[in-house]
């Protein structure tokens, strides 16, 4: 295993990017195909960890599946009821959606199961979900931490009037709108505050939609659930590409890009990370949308004034972009940056302090000043790829960057580092 990667200084980029499909709409679709009526073939699942845990999930639950690993193709034969677990435990190691849907998903059959995670898995709050669950009927037990993993699922889900808290997190009330149709009961869900990231349950809503279950929305603070309701394959779902990751390439291309065009998105994708080209042209960035591709260049950037609250992912990759703004930058509502793989919100101020630059935190606020001068540094990516790849971009600050366990981005990008040498010119 690489124990750290030094990324020269680049003069510029150049080139196309081919993006991996997402990340978060496959992990949906392949839950949710797991449990429908008929097969479904998924096309473009992206080659990375986070998806392996969850088809090694369902080989504990005895779902029938192949995967083309090279064709990024997988087969998956629903069983047309919610999921039961058939091993004593599974293991998730740090995937945050996968501990929340599964949780979900097993706790409407009768089961008796434990999950699991690594050490920073069992220290990522799921307490709200838990709660929610509980109110329907399931039984759940903390077998350590009160609030947080591992768990211990029996079942029995039924429905009725929930309440749930989704300020940490959309996938708890992700991971209960997938399960809450396969339950006896009908199912009311009742927010007890605001959304986080509520692009995430947009995403949610149109792909269950595509599985032929649909939602009364009530503005996003009630939903309506019909019980005794079933998924049906689509037959074929085509996994569009996964816009977190083209942040990086954006970003790239907005501080030092003749012309870098991205594709496998463009500007009607159903991810709310889509939205960050935009921010990029508001800036100050050249971008163009085509039909399968954004396409962005290099131009002077101004200042980034944005509320990050319902962009988590690409959030931290304008923090990034505030250091080569031409003024300071505030980015709005940073708090559930601290519950993701890592204490994102720790390891970014680190970072920044590393490279030079001035900040300073106003609330759930982040005020960061681009540096008069850039400092070559090593980078701790607490084994989180999203810190890996947002500070690979200080390469661009006329500086040698070190990222220490590189090997972090088979979380969700594999290809990273070789695809973003592919278009750097010294």
């Amino acid at each position: 295993m690489q124990k750290q990667i030094t990324l020269n200084p680049i003069s510029y980029i150049s080139g196309n990017v081919y993006l991996p499909g997402s990340k978060s709409i496959s992990n949906r679709v392949i839950l949710l195909a797991a449990q429908a009526l008929g097969k479904t073939k998924l096309i473009n699942i992206p080659k990375n960890d986070d998806i392996t845990i969850m088809l090694q999930a369902l080989n504990c639950c005895k779902i029938k599946y192949k995967y083309f690993y090279k064709n990024q193709i997988c087969n998956i034969q629903g069983n047309n009821k919610a999921l039961q677990g058939f091993s004593k435990i599974i293991f998730l190691k740090n995937s945050g959606t996968a501990m929340r849907f599964l949780t979900a998903a097993l706790s409407v059959q009768k089961n008796n199961v434990i999950l699991m995670g690594n050490s920073r898995m069992h220290q990522r709050p799921i307490g709200p979900l838990v709660d929610a669950l509980r109110q329907g009927g399931a039984k759940i037990d903390y077998l350590n931490k009160e609030n947080f993993p591992p768990l211990k699922i029996f079942g029995g889900y039924r429905g009725g009037k929930i309440k749930i808290d989704c300020n940490a997190s959309s996938q708890f009330l992700t991971a209960l709108l997938m399960i809450a149709p396969l339950a006896p009961k009908d199912t009311i869900i009742h927010i007890k505050e605001k959304i986080t990231s509520i692009s995430y349950i947009k995403m949610t809503i149109s792909i269950m939609k595509i599985f032929h279950v649909s939602i009364v929305n009530n503005n996003f603070k009630n939903f309506y659930l019909k019980g005794k309701s079933f998924y049906q394959s689509p037959k074929k779902y085509i996994i569009e590409g996964d816009a977190s990751s083209a942040s990086y390439f954006l970003a790239a291309a907005a501080i030092k890009g003749k012309s870098v065009k991205i594709f496998g998105i463009n500007k009607e994708s159903v991810q709310g990370d889509i939205k960050f080209a935009k921010i990029l042209k508001k800036i100050g960035a050249n971008i163009y949308y085509g039909n399968n591709y954004i396409l962005c260049s290099h131009n002077q950037l101004s200042r980034i004034n944005i509320n990050v609250f319902n962009f988590p992912d690409s959030g931290m990759t304008a923090a990034i972009i505030a250091l080569f703004c031409k003024n300071s930058s505030i980015l709005k509502n940073i708090q559930n940056w601290k519950f993701k793989e890592c204490d994102r919100i720790n390891a970014m101020l680190i970072g920044l302090k590393k490279i030079g630059a001035y900040y300073f935190c106003q609330g759930n606020n982040l005020i960061i000043y681009p540096p008069k001068k850039f400092i070559r540094a090593t980078i701790e990516t607490y084994e989180d790829h999203r810190i890996a790849m947002c500070f690979s971009l200080l390469a661009l600050a006329n500086i040698s960057i070190k990222i220490n366990n590189p090997n972090c981005v088979k979380k969700s990008f594999p290809t990273f580092f070789k695809i973003l040498k592919s278009i750097s010119y010294s």
